[in-house]
């Protein structure tokens, strides 16, 4: 796999809702970003709050800036908050270190989205 597309990337958001929908979870919306952190896809079920479009993509798009998922980004976040309120300053957009970003990597470790 050498980059994501578009069939990809609603793949990866179908799959998401799905396993949202088996463990119950509140609506969810889906943000898939490629490498360079410009949306492919997103979704948002119904019901979910007006900005979740945001919080989804600020989750992807924080993971693909730092190069980590956002679970921990949350935890580093805890420990240098100074330091993630400074890049909501820095980058074209929000970073929201919250669990639910996740990277796409390729069968050598490299980000994908």
């Amino acid at each position: 796999m050498n980059a994501l597309n578009l069939n990809l990337a609603l793949s990866l958001v179908n799959a998401a809702l799905a396993a949202g929908r088996t463990i119950q979870a509140a609506p969810l919306t889906v943000a898939v970003l490629d490498a360079g952190g410009h949306l492919l896809a997103l979704q948002r079920e119904d019901g979910a709050s007006l900005i979740r479009p945001e919080v989804a993509t600020g989750k992807a798009w924080g993971a693909i800036a730092l190069g980590k998922g956002s679970r921990l980004l949350a935890l580093d976040a805890q420990q240098r908050p100074a330091f993630f309120a400074a890049l909501n300053g820095l980058g074209e957009r929000a970073v929201v270190p919250a669990p639910g970003g996740v990277l796409v990597r390729d069968q050598d470790g490299r980000v994908l989205g």
